[in-house]
């Protein structure tokens, strides 16, 4: 048992007492709803101790703390997740079982917390799992949205975006702590003023403020007894109500500072193809960065006299561009309040402050307008213009009379504050999260930094937590691998799956796990069924594509695809087809308009051939509404083929190829991000790769693209498939429908290049690619070999891997000792 004082009788009575203390019920007369929350609730009961015992942990061993600045934590479901870490699961399970209570069906009343959008998310939930696992202390640091992005609904082949209310029923899991409260200032303006000394001082006034409210999270390291936190901002007004101004009949005065406090963290990422959605998004990134900052440095204040060593206890790890003024944040903290000189403070900031970069692509490196961040951050911008001054001074000084660099390079430049020069300038650490992907940042979006500073650069490849989405998600994978290796070491250790390639000329242990992989995608096709209404065929190739939906993935080259191989069929109905569903889950930002397209595309396409008895059934495109971390679980566990098809050079890294390859599933991908590992991993032969390198596509960019018109006119078939974008095909008989996606592919938009993610390029490359998946597919003990060796290769992608080397190489931590 994970925890000596976890009695069955106990939790059970537990159980019931917290049914009738919350709802007044009893447990045969509570709601599923009702259910969750006690034994949420009396779940974290038996957690708590060791949450309290790991903050005592802290204050005794006083160990350096990593706080991980993110605007998303992806968590996923807690309850499942929690017991499986607390090694209770089993117990848990059996004790509610015994009171009627089925642990599945409760699990479900549990919403996805909406935290998180993507990947970023989802990688910084795994590296909190990880981080207790292994028993570091850190802290995560974020915002409290009371909406998701949003829940998405899928009308008429339309994505609609809803709100995701995920808080309606309570967070049974976290706490409020508002002893922890700090006041967070936006706008005003900033007077000098000097003591007796002469030393110049700074004070903001004609200020707004927000208070800014702690939730913590427990995130429980498995077996180990280490519960760390994410501590998550909420905003609450500083003056509830101004009665006064109410009285005056000043109506919107009287509720300004609670709508200020409301609208920080009403939802994440606020569309900000407009200016007020800008405003709003960078006053977010502020609110939970001054707040964390300003904890970090209370909470190292009361062990510690010397603010000049913070750096020995503290380090501020940004995930991205979104948190980077934490740099300047910490530096007004260390001028203005803690009176340091400027030159102490700066050394005490570059000693502190390290950065994830997530993106290749130039446009996503975050940049500000400066007359936004000035008015909204006066101090803080001010601080920013003399990290500018010093940090030209110095690129003049090493590169006399080379101005080209300090256009490239200066932080405020074109009207805009660049975060990403100045989280690499003032940052101790850079990294990349691919081995490809730091490579094209030291050679190509980042090089004079690389060469200015080449000590700062490293690379951390991504990993995925095996607890959640081996153990949690595919249990009975789990459960198998256990038996195989006679151990469950590897929930700590994924480098031990290795030994599985010794059963890959077994064919016992091939048929075994073959036929987990069959049960996993009949579980699958019932809540497609359920969901969808649609019939699928589990003996078909289950060939997915779930994740943020964004042009450089690629979704579009998959449908495009598609409509080819039904066309084939169509065109050859005697030709042999293995059957094939093809699985696609992806959410676009409310205001990217041309993604959302793409859903619509996929939405008709699968209703025409859906809908076609013709084939026989040969083809099925299903859309999962509203993808998310807990119906991820179940499609990873199901997945034939991974779709990794990003244009090569523009993934930084990809952590759903690692999920997918965990569960079994054989990448069909591009030499892209992560994918270059995993093949190295698992070998070229067991994974189907095609389309351009990533040195090919930078040549291409930089000699002015190619022409798509030329492809089409050597491939009619593909030119057929382009053509029905705008023959009405898939729109009922409008042309329009589809014509910006049809411009974009063949003569670009606004003056632009065509077909800038090189679709059309690589659509021969990726359908030969499709037809080696369907022969290799046909044989059975070949491709049970392939599954086979891609969870047994993918030791190195788990995050407790990428954590020990971020451990190693950027934080020096010390693990924490706990009895």
């Amino acid at each position: 048992m994970y925890n000596p004082r976890f009695e069955k009788e106990r939790f059970k009575k537990e159980v019931e007492t917290e049914v009738k203390t919350l709802f007044r019920r009893s447990v045969q007369e509570a709601t599923p709803q009702q259910l969750f929350q006690a034994v949420s609730y009396a779940v974290k009961e038996v957690m708590i101790d060791d949450w309290i015992a790991t903050q005592k942990t802290y204050e005794e061993q006083d160990p350096k703390i990593v706080y991980y600045m993110s605007m998303e934590f992806l968590m996923g479901r807690a309850l499942g997740n929690n017991l499986i870490n607390m090694t209770a699961y089993t117990e848990v399970k059996e004790a509610l079982e015994e009171m009627g209570i089925d642990l599945n069906a409760i699990e479900d009343e549990e919403p996805d917390p909406a935290l998180g959008n993507g990947g970023l998310g989802r990688l910084a939930a795994c590296f909190l799992d990880s981080l207790a696992t292994l028993g570091y202390a850190a802290y995560g640091c974020g915002i409290r949205y009371r909406y998701g992005m949003f829940k998405q609904k899928i009308k008429n082949g339309y994505q609609v975006e809803t709100p995701d209310n995920w808080l309606k029923d309570g967070n049974p899991f976290e706490l409020r702590r508002p002893e922890y409260a700090k006041e967070v200032r936006f706008g005003g303006n900033i007077r000098t003023e000097y003591d007796a000394e002469g030393k110049v001082h700074f004070v903001q006034e004609n200020f707004e403020s927000v208070k800014a409210i702690p939730y913590d999270y427990p995130i429980v390291g498995y077996g180990n007894h280490v519960v760390n936190t994410l501590r998550i901002w909420d905003a609450e007004p500083i003056v509830d109500f101004q009665l006064d101004s109410f009285d005056r009949g000043d109506y919107r005065k009287a509720v300004e500072q609670e709508n200020l406090a409301r609208n920080i963290v009403e939802v994440l990422y606020p569309n900000d193809n407009h200016y007020a959605g800008k405003e709003l998004r960078l006053k977010q990134q502020y609110f939970f960065i001054s707040a964390s900052i300003q904890t970090a440095i209370d909470r190292y204040k009361k062990s510690h006299e010397q603010i000049e060593r913070l750096h020995e206890k503290v380090t501020f790890q940004m995930n991205d561009t979104h948190p980077t003024v934490a740099v300047a944040e910490l530096m007004r903290i260390l001028l203005d309040e803690e009176g340091l000189g400027w030159n102490e403070a700066w050394e005490v900031t570059t000693k502190t402050c390290a950065y994830t970069n997530h993106t290749i692509m130039a446009e996503a490196l975050e940049k500000w307008p400066i007359d936004l961040f000035s008015r909204l951050l006066p101090r803080v911008y001010q601080i920013i213009q003399e990290i500018d001054r010093r940090f030209v001074e110095q690129i003049r000084s090493q590169y006399p009379g080379e101005e080209e660099k300090v256009r490239k390079m200066a932080i405020l430049r074109d009207g805009q504050v660049k975060m990403a020069h100045l989280a690499i300038v003032a940052g101790y650490s850079v990294n990349g999260v691919a081995r490809l992907h730091t490579e094209i940042l030291k050679q190509q979006e980042l090089k004079e930094f690389y060469q200015m500073m080449p000590e700062k650069f490293n690379n951390k490849t991504n990993g995925i937590t095996q607890r959640r989405f081996l153990m949690h998600g595919n249990y009975r994978l789990a459960d198998w691998v256990t038996g195989k290796l006679g151990t469950k070491k590897w929930i700590t250790d994924l480098s031990r799956m290795e030994k599985l390639k010794e059963l890959t000329d077994d064919p016992k242990a091939l048929e075994e796990f073959m036929a987990i992989k069959r049960q996993n995608k009949e579980r699958l096709a019932a809540y497609i069924l359920e969901h969808n209404q649609i019939e699928v065929d589990p003996r078909s190739i289950f060939d997915v594509q779930v994740k943020r939906l964004h042009e450089y993935k690629r979704q579009l080259l998959n449908i495009l695809h598609i409509m080819y191989l039904y066309n084939k069929i169509k065109a050859h109905p005697e030709q042999s087809f293995y059957p094939r569903t093809f699985i696609f889950g992806a959410k676009a930002s409310a205001g990217y308009v041309r993604a959302k397209q793409i859903i619509k595309l996929i939405n008709s396409v699968a209703e025409v051939i859906n809908n076609d008895r013709s084939i026989h059934g040969k083809l099925k495109v299903v859309f999962i509404e509203d993808y998310k971390v807990s119906n991820a679980e179940w499609i990873f566990a199901a997945a034939d083929v991974s779709e990794q098809i990003s244009t090569a050079s523009k993934e930084a890294s990809g952590t759903g190829n690692m999920k997918f390859m965990l569960n079994g599933a054989v990448t069909l991908g591009t030499m892209d991000g992560a994918n270059v590992e995993i093949v190295e991993e698992v070998g070229q032969e067991n994974a189907f790769i095609f389309g351009l390198t990533s040195d090919e596509v930078i040549s291409y960019e930089n000699n002015g693209g190619y022409c798509p018109m030329d492809v089409l006119k050597e491939d009619p078939d593909l030119k057929q498939v382009v053509d029905q974008l705008i023959d009405g095909t898939y729109a009922n008989g409008d042309t329009q429908m589809y014509r910006d996606l049809y411009d974009s592919l063949t003569q670009g938009s606004q003056g632009g290049r065509a077909d800038i993610y090189f679709i059309l390029k690589d659509f021969d490359s990726y359908a030969r690619a499709q037809e080696k998946v369907e022969e290799a597919y046909r044989d059975t003990r070949r491709w049970a070999k392939m599954a086979l060796l891609n969870t047994a290769s993918c030791g190195k992608f788990s995050s407790d891997r990428t954590i020990q080397e971020y451990v190693d190489e950027i934080w020096h931590l010390n693990r924490l000792e706990r009895s």
